[in-house]
């Protein structure tokens, strides 16, 4: 099956999953891996826990999330807290922000960023540099 009638396929399975109850969901667990669901009470989790097994299946896990996930259980356990992942840019994307009638444009580099024919690290390395990051949902430029 080409991988865009598999999608197709997977996405229309998870669809049906919606509007069964919990017993209807531990069916569908048996009946697809011929195996006991897990142990959960709602409907809800069941069915995310299902859809997960029915898209890791179909499509194959991601490595690298998973490592990470696991990784942040084990620090979790030891009672740190997760720190949030920073924005991740390609080499060649260009940031674009309008601030004040002014138009900035940071370029990604491999190794840093270029900004006003500056290359840096970083993106901001004092107040009065650019910042480039996430503030109420937008590109942000000097502040």
């Amino acid at each position: 099956m080409a991988p865009r009638d598999e999608a197709g396929r997977i996405s229309q399975e998870l669809r049906s999953l919606i509007g069964l109850d919990i017993e209807a969901l531990r069916a569908e667990w048996r009946r697809r891996f011929a195996a006991p669901p897990p142990k959960l009470r709602g409907p809800d989790l069941m069915r995310r826990a299902l859809a997960d097994a029915i898209q890791a299946e179909a499509f194959g896990r991601d490595e690298e999330l998973e490592a990470r996930i696991a990784a942040l259980v084990r620090a979790q356990r030891r009672g740190k807290a997760p720190t949030p992942a920073g924005a991740r840019f390609r080499p060649g994307t260009v940031l674009v922000r309008e601030h004040q009638g002014r138009t900035h444009r940071v370029e990604v580099l491999d190794d840093g960023f270029l900004w006003e024919g500056s290359r840096s690290r970083r993106l901001a390395h004092s107040p009065d540099q650019a910042r480039v990051g996430r503030r109420s949902g937008h590109l942000c430029g000097r502040h």
